[in-house]
């Protein structure tokens, strides 16, 4: 006991002790201080950042995304829940959400030099645009869509026997995920030449 006390007494001399005119204590707060002030304002910044208001902030997605976003059931159904632009786009995994805040920085480039700055631009690219959320919800599982749909959670008895058939087969056993089957969810689908339909070989089996 009496040298954990001489232990705390020379840890607290240290810090007493004057460093450049300051004590080390003083630093220690000042710092612990800065850095919560300094995580506060980051943490806020990046859920304005998550926000609808913010997304919507850019004529391209006002214009463009957003009011076919407002004609989908993720938008206005029955139980009043409702999807925002991050839910579908952003994980909530922390780890996920600053990966995918740092990979989704060139959105500001475009922004810049107007990429797809008018109506004609937009619709110009919406096969490359839709392809590239495609293909990053293929590799992470579908990750923000599991962000509100469980699978562990489904009840197959309430589904129609096509999509409880395709469920149980493909996405309850991990061989598919979401965005094989759901494209077009919540914006209006590009030209569709060339995109097999996810479930495209399940049509012989499913024919009566």
């Amino acid at each position: 006991m009496r040298g954990l006390w001489s232990f705390a007494r020379c840890v607290w001399g240290i810090i007493r002790r004057p460093a450049t005119g300051l004590s080390l204590g003083f630093l220690t707060l000042g710092g612990f201080a800065a850095g919560v002030v300094f995580w506060g304002g980051f943490n806020t910044a990046l859920e304005y950042a998550n926000t609808e208001t913010f997304c919507v902030s850019c004529h391209e997605m006002r214009d463009n995304v957003y009011p076919e976003l407002a004609q989908t059931v993720h938008f206005s159904n029955r139980s009043g829940v409702r999807a925002t632009c991050a839910d579908c786009h952003v994980p909530h995994d922390w780890t996920y959400k600053i990966a995918r805040k740092m990979q989704a920085s060139k959105e500001v480039w475009g922004a810049l030099f107007g990429t797809i700055d008018t109506r004609e631009k937009f619709l110009g690219k919406r096969r490359e645009l839709a392809g590239h959320e495609w293909a990053r919800l293929k590799a992470n599982d579908s990750l923000e869509c599991r962000n509100c749909h469980s699978a562990v959670a489904m009840d197959l008895t309430k589904q129609a026997p096509r999509a409880a058939t395709l469920h149980s087969r493909y996405l309850l056993t991990g061989e598919r995920t979401c965005i094989d089957c759901h494209k077009g969810i919540a914006h209006q689908l590009p030209d569709m030449t060339g995109v097999p339909p996810g479930w495209s070989d399940e049509q012989a089996v499913l024919k009566p």
